[in-house]
Parts: structure tokens; C-alpha cells; sequence
């Protein structure tokens, strides 16, 4: 089963990379214009409820690209790529960590901001390492489905403070025989540079 879900992400990987822009007549083609690069911080802290109740204690690394820069194919003006790297802690006795890389789709819904403050929606998957492991989960490395909902506040020079909240699912994916998930509401507060 562990054979299965590693070969779907490298049959995936490889198709990510091999898609490449084609161009149909001989004629210079100009530059596509990209909304900038962006790179973040963030902490969350939240509650897993079920199975049980775990705090959660994390801190997060960000980077946000223009989807079109990543996917060479037409999208919304307002969508973008996140990539995140996480690195957290159990608030409740144990002192257990967990690990993880993300990549999230982020839209902005700049038609319903509220002065400086945009709000977006987003959703994405990524894997997830826990030293822990509930009764019935089988395995410490796992996917990590969320999806979130938050506002971003500009500031000067292309800045801005961010704030989510997530519904965050953890399993196995039935790659092994116990598949017992964990589901968190995380807090989100991040800052974009």
C-alpha cells in the first residue's frame, strides 16, 4: 500500500514537470507579467477535536507565487500558488513534533474587500511527519489535506499581515491498513514580505 501512494506522488511529479509552454507560430512570444514573488511567516495554534484533543503549536515558512508562473496555462488574475514548510508542537503534556510541506491554491476575492483588508480562500494538500500517532493511524508519515478561509491586510511596500483560519485532516490515505485520520481547526497570523 506504501508503494502505491509513493508511486501516484512520483507519477505526479513527473507529470508536473514535464508540462512545458507551446507556442503555436514562429513569432517571438513576450514575456508574461507576474504578480512578485512573495515570502512569509506565520505561526498557528489551534485544536485537534477529533479524536481526541491535541493542542497544536506551529510555525510556518511561506512563499507565494502567481499560479501562471508555476502552471504555464491560463488562470484567474487573482489565483495564486503557496508553498509552505511547517514545524509545530503538542501543547497538551507529551512535547510531541510534527513536520510537513504544503502546496496550497490561494484566490483572492478582491470584489468582497473591506477597505485594506482582502479576503481569499484557500486549499491545497501536503504531507505531514508526527512523532505521535493516535490508536488506529498506522503510520507517522501521512497526507495533509486543508483548506482555509482568511484576510489579508496591506500594508506599505507590497507587505501585509495575514489572518486564516483552517480545517486541517491528517492520514494515511489507506496506504496501510490502519487509517485512522486526525481533523484540527488551526488560527492563523502571518506576516508578508
Amino acid at each position: 500500500m506504501i508503494k502505491r501512494g509513493l508511486l501516484f506522488l512520483l507519477l505526479l511529479a513527473c507529470l508536473l514537470t514535464a508540462v512545458v509552454p507551446v507556442s503555436a507560430e514562429n513569432k517571438p512570444v513576450e514575456a508574461p507579467e507576474y504578480a512578485p514573488v512573495r515570502y512569509g511567516i506565520a505561526l498557528l495554534g489551534g485544536m485537534a477535536y477529533d479524536p481526541q484533543n491535541i493542542g497544536l503549536a506551529i510555525v510556518q515558512g511561506q512563499m507565494l507565487f502567481d499560479y501562471e508562473q508555476i502552471f504555464w496555462h491560463k488562470a484567474p488574475d487573482d489565483l495564486r500558488l503557496k508553498f509552505e514548510v511547517n514545524a509545530g508542537l503538542t501543547l497538551d503534556g507529551r512535547k510531541r513534533g510534527l513536520l510537513a510541506v504544503n502546496m496550497l491554491a490561494l484566490r483572492y476575492l478582491g470584489g468582497y474587500a473591506l477597505a485594506d483588508w482582502t479576503p481569499y480562500v484557500e486549499a491545497g494538500i501536503g504531507l505531514i511527519y508526527t512523532d505521535f500517532r493516535v490508536a488506529g493511524q498506522g503510520l507517522n508519515l501521512n497526507f495533509n489535506p486543508q483548506a482555509g478561509v482568511g484576510f489579508e491586510h496591506a500594508l506599505s511596500d507590497g507587505r501585509a499581515l495575514t489572518t486564516a483560519l483552517r480545517l486541517h485532516h491528517l492520514s494515511n490515505g489507506n496506504t496501510y491498513k490502519e487509517n485512522r485520520g486526525i481533523n484540527s481547526a488551526l488560527l492563523m497570523i502571518g506576516y508578508l514580505f
